[in-house]
């Protein structure tokens, strides 16, 4: 991408009017998207991302820059630009680097399939979705690659390559009575090339998508009330992440934005609760080599039998907070300064039965799968949907139910957690916040919370 030489001009030209640290960031993107809707395709694109940007700390102060152009010229010329909203009194040498390339090449490439196959694969994920019931009224299948290549250079001696593929499939079924609809919605993807159907079988995504519309097209309104609810796992993970997440992140907790502020190694989960962020898991969707950073990425305990022991912090945040980075640095593309993220985060394995989970609540709800919602990370106030749910009446599930909400604050849902189940998975998204949108994998195990506030339109069942 890049000459040494030219890297260590840049980063000099950076602290010319007295920054403390530079970073050069280079990014060179190609993506497909592909996009099916009724079993006939509706939209395929390529497209190629390249460009650079430059970033100049001074303290807690920093300025960034960025260009599509990354000739010699214009580089130094991006670098001068952010170095111009910088000014201090000590000049600083960039230091000798050292390379760490954590490239790593998929197994089938992007360019090692054709848009013949992409076509094929969508079509019969379609054809098993509409075959599934007469009620199934639209289909809907899109499917994305994406191979990012970057290179992180810093004035502290960085020199690092990371290499980041992953497709994506994501297939929806409508079912329609004519008077109403609902959707189901199922959408793997891994850190990996199109070896991921190697595992994913288009078809029973289209099954597994229609069934859930059409189960949900008859049933009833969920009650609502304060009840236990079971919440499984992979995109049920989605509550920590946002509710709790979001709180651990520097981005929040430096600038004192945070619930979980000064509370390292004090209880703020049940002692059934471990979660993790860990971004070197082979081949998931959240899985990174180095941060955007240039930080080797690594396995973090952000809690451990309900005790805090970590944050996630990036160089910006580190500084304010008084802590070194933990390879949690993240941003969408050259365009966007980084800022602390998450990777794959999941509450671990616990020992609890899934079954008994359920045996043992009496009336109440099993959230099969998560939809969106929102949270303020202030103070962990959360609102989010419930896609597929079922109410659960002795113990014993008893019909399916919609309209669901699960409704409460983040910090207390952690501490009323009491079943943890010994099975964990996960499932991928698109998390946004202030570095833009990057790939991140959200998990638990099922679990039990035993008190939480339930919205929705019915009465007792």
């Amino acid at each position: 991408m890049i000459t040494q030489a030219l890297a260590q001009a840049v980063l000099a030209a950076a602290l010319e009017t007295g920054g403390d640290f530079s970073e050069l960031y280079l990014e060179d993107t190609e993506s497909n998207n592909l996009s099916m809707m009724g079993g006939t395709v509706e939209n395929a694109a390529y497209s190629r991302l390249h460009g650079a940007g430059v970033r100049v700390l001074k303290g807690t102060r920093y300025a960034y820059a960025y260009s599509a152009d990354t000739s010699e010229a214009a580089l130094l010329a991006t670098a001068r630009a952010a170095a111009a909203a910088i000014a201090g009194d000590e000049r600083y040498t960039p230091k000798t680097f050292a390379v760490n390339d954590c490239r790593k090449a998929p197994v089938i490439a992007a360019s090692d399939v054709n848009n013949a196959q992409r076509v094929n694969w969508l079509r019969e994920a379609s054809k098993a979705a509409k075959d599934h019931s007469p009620e199934i009224t639209q289909t809907i299948a899109a499917l994305a690659d994406v191979d990012q290549r970057v290179l992180i250079c810093n004035s502290e001696g960085v020199f690092a390559y990371d290499r980041r593929p992953r497709v994506r499939i994501v297939v929806q079924a409508v079912a329609s009575d004519g008077t109403q609809a609902q959707t189901g919605r199922r959408s793997p993807g891994r850190g990996c090339g199109y070896e991921l159907f190697d595992t994913v079988d288009p078809s029973q995504l289209g099954q597994q998508a229609a069934r859930s519309a059409v189960t949900m097209l008859h049933a009833v309104d969920c009650p609502a009330g304060v009840f236990p609810v079971v919440i499984d796992g992979g995109f049920g993970g989605v509550i920590f992440h946002e509710a709790c997440g979001h709180s651990l992140e520097a981005t929040s907790v430096s600038r004192g934005n945070s619930v979980f502020c000064g509370k390292l190694g004090q209880q703020i989960a049940a002692p059934c609760v471990t979660a993790i962020d860990d971004g070197i898991m082979p081949g998931e969707w959240g899985t990174i080599g180095v941060d955007d950073e240039g930080t080797p990425s690594r396995r973090r305990v952000l809690i451990e039998n309900g005790i805090l022991k970590s944050y996630m912090v990036d160089i910006l945040g580190g500084r304010r907070m008084g802590m070194e980075p933990t390879g949690s640095s993240r941003r969408q593309n050259y365009t966007f300064a980084p800022t602390s993220r998450m990777t794959n985060t999941f509450i671990a394995p616990g020992k609890d039965d899934a079954e008994e989970m359920i045996r043992t609540m009496g009336d109440g709800l099993f959230a099969a799968s998560m939809g969106g919602g929102s949270v303020n990370p202030l103070t962990g106030e959360f609102n989010f949907a419930v896609d597929e749910g079922y109410w659960v009446k002795d113990g014993k599930i008893f019909c399916p139910v919609r309209g669901a909400t699960l409704i409460g604050k983040g910090h207390e849902v952690l501490h009323n957690i009491d079943r943890v189940g010994p099975e964990m998975w996960m499932a991928p998204g698109m998390c946004g916040s202030a570095s833009g949108s990057v790939p991140t994998n959200v998990g638990q195990p099922r679990i039990r919370v035993s008190s939480i506030i339930v919205g929705g339109k019915g009465g007792a069942l």
